[in-house]
């Protein structure tokens, strides 16, 4: 029987290109290589295509692809020649141009099956303010927040937030992930530098209530209505803030999987992450993350539709208790990715 395609995308543009890598070779290590033959094309900082590394069969740990110190400049490609029929195509590509629906609009004009959210799914859970919009109208439980744009009175703003929010606040670009950008502001002293930090990253900024809470995350997977969620688990910090280093560079993460709440808590989240995947037609996979303060009460932060997929990342760990190894996940997303393919091409009539 001859082998399926699995297209690795990786890099990327955004800030966060590093974990990009970290996912891709964490995914090519992972797959189940009697079914699939793995090609793999790096997008640069710049934007440029480079055809990488082929694999028939999994490669040695010490295998490590491509990134922007190590460039074959003789490899660039047209984009459109990533293109191979009935390939399948992993874009494990995070923050903007990755997960914010640019390349998940460039796969279906190819005619490309992919993994993950559709262009509509991607662009509205990339884009914290519009999925703070989209929640509130289905009544998911969010923590209070104010918009704040870069042409603004920023001393108005300034003084909206004083009055509407208690400190400490956190202020995170719209549209970007895996907490670039994003700071902790104790007082309003502390407020102008946080937004200066966040218009790095955007035009548009989120400023969110604070809140003694543990952190919980529920993974989801499905399309099409038939969706379900693993029991949540729960980050547990060694940090003051759960930041971009934290999460990948550092490592100073462990996870309590599942979480310790209680199984009214745990039904609860399961519901609301379903529900609040299903309000943005998310398709394939999201990571949905919660706060659950101490007298139970819990808010979603966000979905991240593209979450890590390092050895060490939640999402993979998250069905892994559920009895959904690596290499199985990865095949139920091919299979999800085929699906949703098909209902596109359905609809096109």
């Amino acid at each position: 029987m001859s082998k399926q395609t699995l297209i690795l995308l990786y890099g990327g543009r955004s800030a966060e290109r590093e974990v990009s890598v970290l996912s891709a070779e964490s995914v090519m290590r992972a797959v189940n290589y009697e079914k699939f033959t793995v090609k793999t094309y790096f997008i640069t900082k710049s934007g440029d295509f480079v055809k990488t590394q082929i694999f028939d069969e999994k490669p040695a740990e010490n295998e490590k692809l491509m990134t922007n110190a190590t460039i074959d400049f003789d490899k660039i490609v047209k984009a459109s020649d990533i293109y191979e029929k009935d390939a399948v195509v992993f874009p494990v590509l995070h923050g903007p141009m990755g997960e914010d629906g640019s390349i998940q609009g460039f796969l279906e004009i190819l005619r490309l099956a992919y993994i993950g959210p559709n262009i509509l799914a991607a662009a509205s859970t990339m884009d914290k303010l519009l999925a703070k919009l989209v929640f509130e109208t289905v009544g998911v439980p969010q923590v209070p927040y104010v918009a704040v744009f870069s042409d603004d009175n920023l001393q108005a703003a300034e003084q909206e937030i004083a009055e509407k929010l208690q400190f400490p606040v956190f202020v995170k670009p719209a549209n970007m992930g895996s907490s670039v950008g994003i700071t902790k502001v104790g007082s309003p002293s502390e407020l102008q530098a946080g937004l200066k930090e966040a218009f790095k990253y955007d035009s548009r900024v989120v400023v969110e209530q604070g809140v003694d809470a543990r952190e919980i995350e529920c993974a989801v997977l499905g399309n099409n209505g038939e969706v379900s969620a693993t029991l949540p688990g729960e980050v547990v910090k060694d940090v003051a803030f759960y930041d971009y280093n934290s999460k990948y560079i550092d490592n100073k993460i462990e996870m309590a999987i599942p979480a310790v709440i209680s199984p009214d808590l745990q039904q609860e989240i399961q519901n609301y992450a379903i529900k609040a995947y299903k309000s943005v037609n998310g398709t394939g996979l999201s990571r949905c993350d919660f706060f659950v303060t101490a007298d139970n009460k819990f808010y979603l932060n966000e979905i991240n539709a593209i979450p890590g997929f390092t050895q060490w990342s939640m999402y993979p760990s998250l069905w892994a208790n559920m009895g959904l190894k690596y290499s199985d996940l990865i095949e139920k997303l091919v299979e999800l990715a085929q699906s949703a393919f098909e209902t596109r091409e359905k609809h096109l009539l």
